[in-house]
């Protein structure tokens, strides 16, 4: 990797000036770096609390396998049991700790999300309207040639020359195939290409990846790779942030004065040096954590509420009750079912077969070894109360208890469910000030009359696809999870519990909106509310959550981020 010759050692770049702070560097992070450092007078940089992305497996696209659930590259959070909402099962939270971040574990589908989300945003926060992020999106695109040979783009607007590469499935089976002739037989309309982003989401279609040559092309390949040679960019790896460094309060300053960031404190993990990274005079620090690592930064820097503060012992210098709040993930109901064609439990069921597949990988990248987390997807309306697709399905060719666990051992698929939209809201409850302590999450999943209905006709939906219909319904032998006799509402809400799933998508604890909304923590400039230099950019600040696989979104936040922060500095000048 090219941008591994701008990695320091910590101690290089303490207490230097720099224009711009930008911790972590994930899916957004690395967008945000790289862009700001486009600008060579613009010192910039970049602390990432994991190390790098040398291990081979985050290259290969199923390689999730093997990064998931690692503490090396894994933060490896876990619900809280009672917080969770699905009786007393705590679930995990894979979110990365490497360059490139998530975008280096996950399950790379690449999923805009609908008009309507971000026209949600735009009507209380200006400039993130659909018109708004629409050509933030195709700036930061680059679908492949192949995959804009099937796409339309007057329906889907594909970008052709951003770094982050965008390219269909290398994965095909009669399953997949068949699956898709369900959804057809049900009335959805089929999208090719890159149309499975079209702006009318309903219909069902391969998932694309954000992959090259059958390569994952997580946020860090993407972005850093294209700073070679910028002598303005610094990236530090395992760089843990302590706290923000705010300057000092003025005597009879209270809570609610406006305060200025000056730095961060961080510690280089391999030494256990303390380490601070210093602002130029107008600089600013972005936050780029994540939705749990930036609340997390923001409240034991004081940034919090009065009680959050006191209950972990710091100095309460902003009150920003909304940080941590508003948490919101996708909840996947894993339905399995056994089929009579060949599914990946019993064509990498034996050693002879893994080693196949590996060397069809090798000499070229296809096979199982490119597949994404899942192959098709669709987008369906649960009921005709739904304006718009409110969930979303995941076929996986195969089946295991939990996601990145091992395969069964029968031949089966997974028809994966989950609602778009959910209207329950979650929360962090922040422990202690020492940031390798993780808050305590409470998703809070299905604590909804809605919510509950919709899984409920979620379910349903599915069976009608995977038993009722020509295509699969002959090949398709019986629904294993949560089994075919569960069938009144209240059996099969009893039935979620055990196989349901988080898809790893929390966002919202960083809200964004009016300083009018006291639950809000940044501005539609992404600007911590009375804070000066400060900014969140990444999955936490969003409203609602999109309704789509949200590392996309995260992506075009972090672009977006950083065209304004270059947008204000040039009107500055």
């Amino acid at each position: 990797q090219r941008y591994r010759q701008q990695i320091f050692p910590s101690a290089d770049v303490v207490g230097a000036g720099w224009d711009y702070i930008v911790v972590g560097a994930g899916s957004a992070g690395c967008a945000v770096a790289a862009r700001l450092s486009e600008n060579p007078s613009k010192r910039v940089l970049l602390l990432e609390a994991g190390g790098p992305d040398t291990y081979p497996w985050i290259h290969v696209p199923v390689g999730y396998f093997k990064t998931m659930h690692n503490s090396k590259y894994d933060w490896c959070y876990t619900t809280d049991r009672k917080g969770t909402g699905l009786g007393d099962r705590s679930l995990t939270w894979p979110r990365g700790k490497v360059l490139g971040g998530s975008s280096s574990l996950n399950g790379m589908l690449y999923v805009r999300g609908q008009p309507d989300d971000y026209n949600a945003w735009g009507a209380v926060n200006p400039g993130w309207s659909w018109d708004d992020v629409r050509p933030v999106f195709t700036s930061l695109e680059r679908h492949s040639p192949s995959l804009l040979a099937q796409t339309t783009p007057a329906i889907s607007h594909p970008g052709k020359s951003g770094p982050v590469h965008v390219s269909a499935t290398r994965y095909h089976s009669v399953l997949c195939d068949r699956f898709i002739r369900a959804g057809v037989e049900l009335g959805l309309q089929e999208r090719a290409g890159a149309d499975i982003n079209a702006d009318e989401q309903e219909g069902i279609g391969y998932f694309v990846h954000t992959t090259a040559d059958g390569i994952r092309c997580s946020s860090a390949s993407a972005y850093l790779n294209n700073t070679r040679g910028r002598e303005n960019l610094s990236v530090v790896t395992h760089a843990l942030v302590q706290r923000l460094v705010l300057d000092k309060r003025v005597p009879g300053d209270g809570v609610g004065v406006s305060r200025q960031t000056k730095g961060v404190e961080f510690t280089d993990e391999r030494t256990g040096a303390a380490r601070t990274g210093m602002l130029n005079a107008g600089g600013e620090v972005v936050l780029c954590a994540g939705a749990i690592g930036s609340p997390q930064i923001l409240a034991i820097s004081g940034l919090t509420s009065a009680e959050t503060a006191h209950k972990i012992g710091v100095q309460h210098t902003v009150n920003l009750p909304g940080v941590g709040r508003n948490l919101q993930d996708h909840l996947q109901l894993r339905q399995v079912f056994t089929t009579d064609v060949a599914t990946l439990n019993t064509q990498l069921n034996t050693a002879p077969k893994r080693i196949l597949a590996g060397m069809q990988y090798a000499f070229t990248r296809t096979g199982p070894l490119s597949m994404a987390a899942s192959t098709v997807a669709a987008f369906v309306k649960s009921g005709p109360e739904a304006k718009t697709p409110d969930v979303q399905f995941h076929l996986q060719p195969l089946s295991a208890s939990t996601p990145g666990a091992g395969l069964d051992s029968f031949s089966g698929f997974t028809s994966s469910v989950c609602q778009l939209r959910p209207s329950s809201r979650g929360h962090l409850d922040f422990i202690s000030a020492d940031p390798r302590v993780a808050p305590i999450i409470c998703p809070n999943y299905l604590a909804t009359d809605e919510d509950k209905r919709v899984a409920i006709q979620a379910i349903r939906y599915s069976r009608r696809l995977c038993m009722g219909t020509q295509a699969l319904g002959h090949i398709v032998n019986q629904e294993m999870r949560p089994g075919s006799s569960v069938t009144s509402d209240e059996d099969i809400l009893q039935s979620l519990a055990p196989i349901a799933e988080s898809i790893y998508h929390p966002v919202g604890t960083c809200k964004m909106g009016p300083a009018a909304d006291k639950s809000a923590v940044v501005d539609h400039e992404l600007c911590v509310h009375n804070v000066n230099g400060l900014r969140v950019a990444d999955a936490s600040i969003m409203p609602t959550i999109v309704s789509a696989n949200t590392n996309a979104a995260t992506m075009m936040i972090g672009e977006k981020c950083a065209q304004m922060i270059l947008q204000r500095s040039s009107k500055a000048q």
